[in-house]
C-alpha cells in the first residue's frame, strides 16, 4: 500500500509530470495536496494503471484533494530550455498556482531545483510509493492525453489518439511521410530508416 506522502505532519505537494520522452506537444506538470492519512483504491503510478482507469481516478483526486494544479510548457519552451528544465519549470508553475501553500514538496525522478524557500525531496519511482506523488502522475497524464486528443483532430495523420507523441513506429513512419508539424520538438532528434537524424536545424 502507497503511503499518502513523505512528511505526515507538514502541507505536503506531490509533483510529477508526463511526455517527458514525446516528440510533439507540451510536458504537462502537476502538484497536489492530499488529505492528511488519504487512501484512494487502486492509485497508483499512472504507468501502472489503464487508461480507462486513470480516467475513472482523475475526477476523484481532483475533487478530494485539498489543492491541485495542472501546467503545461509547451515545445517552444522545451526547445529554449532543454526537456529537464522545462519539466522543473512546469512542476513550479503548477506549485505557484496551488490554492493553498504546502510546506513540503515531494518531486517524483532524482533532479529538482528549489522552489521558493519550501523544502523538497526526490524520491526515484516516487509515483508508485506515495499517494500525492501517485495522483499528481495521474493527473499530469491524463489532461496531457486530453490535449493530444484535441490536437489529433487538427493532425489526425500522426494518430496522436493512440500514441500522444511518443515515438513509436506509427508516428516515426508518419513523420517520415508528411515531415514535422509546429508542435513537434525541433530538438529533439530520432534514427530511422529514412530519417538519419530528424529534425533538422
Amino acid at each position: 500500500m502507497l503511503l499518502t506522502s513523505v512528511q505526515t505532519d507538514l502541507i505536503e505537494a506531490g509533483c510529477d509530470e508526463a511526455g517527458r520522452g514525446c516528440l510533439a506537444g507540451p510536458v504537462c506538470a502537476a502538484a497536489v495536496i492530499l488529505p492528511p492519512n488519504y487512501q484512494l483504491k487502486d492509485l497508483n503510478d499512472s504507468k501502472k494503471l489503464s487508461e480507462k482507469k486513470r480516467d475513472q481516478l482523475r475526477p476523484i483526486i481532483e475533487r478530494d484533494a485539498i489543492a491541485w494544479s495542472v501546467v503545461m510548457v509547451d515545445e517552444n519552451d522545451i526547445d529554449k530550455l532543454n526537456i529537464l528544465h522545462a519539466s522543473i519549470e512546469g512542476m513550479h508553475r503548477a506549485l505557484h498556482t496551488l490554492s493553498v501553500k504546502p510546506e513540503f514538496i515531494a518531486v517524483d525522478g532524482n533532479r529538482f531545483k528549489p522552489f521558493e524557500s519550501i523544502p523538497h525531496q526526490t524520491v526515484v519511482k516516487g509515483d508508485g510509493k506515495y499517494l500525492n506523488i501517485a495522483a499528481a502522475s495521474v493527473l499530469a497524464k491524463t489532461h496531457r492525453d486530453e490535449y493530444m486528443h484535441q490536437l489529433h483532430n487538427q493532425y489526425p495523420h500522426y494518430n496522436w489518439l493512440r500514441n500522444k507523441g511518443y515515438p513509436t513506429a506509427e508516428h516515426i513512419e508518419a513523420l517520415e511521410t508528411f515531415g514535422r508539424c509546429i508542435h513537434h520538438r525541433s530538438s529533439f532528434s530520432i534514427k530511422s530508416k529514412q530519417l538519419s537524424l530528424w529534425p533538422l536545424n
